[in-house]
């Protein structure tokens, strides 16, 4: 008999639709897993019991109304600490802000809120969402449930850790260098970075540079449709739009036949020094033989971004790194990692800033003009397997961690610097057990194309995971 962790959001939702099951039963089972499974896995900073059945009773509500069209009623989403949740206490990672209430909701919050979710607590985040593993000086280690002496990789670590555990059927996340879909890469989960503008960070987070953005992390394609169309939304005053699905919505992707795709690929880092481990290669491969086998004519080309371009996007990883405002009396607090960013970021001038800007504009306008060719780009999504926890850190110096942090996620801060939509494809494990991701890009604001083409792959699989399931998952009520 199926566990409630056992069902896609999809099947929880149809399943209080039909009366079969009540929010508050859900949300009970999720609360029970997280309070004795979570202390090991690490995926959540806060947790919310009383404000999560709350909202469970009023979905129940209106669950037995019998009127709410809401594909995810009743649907437990948790939400990332680095989003605002009026009332709650948010972190954004840092011991700096350990006392800090949020004062306002996130717009997508609402959202979420709106479409009857429950909200079960804050998942983990590194310090201000700057790393690609989620280790702080407020919780324990972030583990990928495959193997828990591993990282759960970052910026959304604590959000693919829940989803991987059972300790969440979908969660948000967000993503400004690959922090949605190197997670979901280490916790075999299926992520989409959207398009540029499809989600508003409303109402205090700005879109400046327009690098990052919420999205969903899920087990199937179909959730993360869902959670997608519930998130999408935009607000007066925002820098940036994305044209809207043009089938009205993206859950209307999934099991349309996306046709005969050309499909590019290439497996050269663009980061100077990084190598893709073996592991990473024969994913790639992998993947590519699949994405043919379905009928994709899939092409080799030269990396469309240069190498050249690396210190300019640093550049503007150390100007955000100063984008929250830090105490003097609580600096002490800041990780090293955090530390060294914030002194090489207050020490850039505006103009270094705004000709780093300009020459990732440039080198976007032309990189489009190669991948435009294409219906989608396959890279792998990470250079290596999963991290031991601890690894990115193990030396004394904050740069060689930061050149870890960049060899080890080379590939996917490409699509934040263009905009493009990109999903992560959970298609292989190592002989060991450890998931391996391959990332699909698309082109921009065609969301709609990478879910067709997953929901293809995935059906052919017979689901991104089969029988394969983490030994935290099997734990039973």
């Amino acid at each position: 008999m199926a566990h409630i962790h056992d069902l896609t959001a999809l099947e929880q939702a149809a399943a209080v639709k039909r009366r079969e099951i009540s929010p508050v039963e859900i949300t009970e089972h999720y609360l029970d897993r997280i309070a004795r499974l979570d202390p090991e896995v690490g995926a959540y900073v806060t947790v919310t019991p009383e404000q999560a059945l709350e909202q469970a009773h009023k979905a129940e509500a209106r669950a037995l109304a019998g009127e709410d069209s809401s594909p995810l009623l009743g649907v437990p989403i948790p939400i990332k600490d680095l989003n605002l949740v009026k009332g709650v206490r948010i972190h954004f990672g840092s011991a700096t802000y350990e006392d800090f209430v949020a004062p306002v909701d996130d717009s997508v919050v609402e959202r979420l809120r709106d479409a009857g979710t429950i909200m079960l607590g804050k998942t983990a985040t590194p310090e201000f969402g700057l790393s690609c593993y989620t280790e702080t000086s407020l919780s324990p280690p972030t583990r990928t449930p495959w193997d828990l002496s591993r990282s759960a990789g970052g910026s959304s670590g604590g959000a693919a850790a829940a989803v991987a555990a059972g300790l969440a059927p979908a969660a948000q996340g967000s993503d400004g260098a690959g922090s949605i879909r190197i997670p979901a890469s280490v916790c075999g989960l299926y992520g989409i970075k959207p398009t540029r503008g499809r989600i508003s960070s409303a109402p205090i987070i700005p879109d400046l540079a327009g690098l990052s953005t919420n999205g969903p992390i899920t087990r199937t394609v179909a959730d993360a449709a869902a959670l997608l169309d519930v998130m999408t939304h935009d607000n007066p005053g925002d820098l940036y739009h994305a044209p809207p699905p043009a089938l009205g919505s993206f859950g209307a992707y999934v099991g349309r036949d996306p046709g005969r795709l050309r499909i590019a690929r290439y497996a050269e880092p663009p980061v100077p020094g990084a190598e893709v481990d073996p592991e990473v290669l024969a994913a790639y491969e992998h993947a590519s033989a699949e994405l043919a086998a379905l009928g994709h004519e899939v092409v080799d080309i030269a990396p469309p971004f240069a190498p050249e371009l690396v210190p300019q996007f640093v550049t503007l990883w150390y100007a955000f790194a100063c984008m929250h405002p830090v105490d003097l009396s609580k600096q002490d607090r800041l990780r090293p990692l955090t530390a060294w960013l914030r002194e090489r970021g207050f020490a850039t001038p505006a103009p270094d800033f705004l000709q780093a800007q300009s020459a990732l504009q440039l080198a976007t306008r032309f990189g489009l003009m190669v991948t435009d060719l294409y219906d989608a780009v396959l890279t792998p999504t990470v250079t290596q397997p999963p991290r031991p926890v601890g690894w990115f850190e193990d030396v004394e110096d904050p740069e060689e961690t930061f050149e870890r942090m960049k060899r080890f996620a080379a590939f996917p801060a490409v699509c934040n610097i263009s905009g493009q939509p990109a999903v992560n494809l959970p298609l292989h494990w190592t002989p060991g057990g450890l998931p391996i991701g391959v990332m699909l890009a698309g082109r921009f604001g065609d969301e709609g194309t990478l879910i067709s083409v997953s929901a293809q792959v995935e059906a052919a699989r017979g689901g991104f995971w089969g029988e394969r399931r983490p030994a935290v998952w099997q734990v039973s009520t």
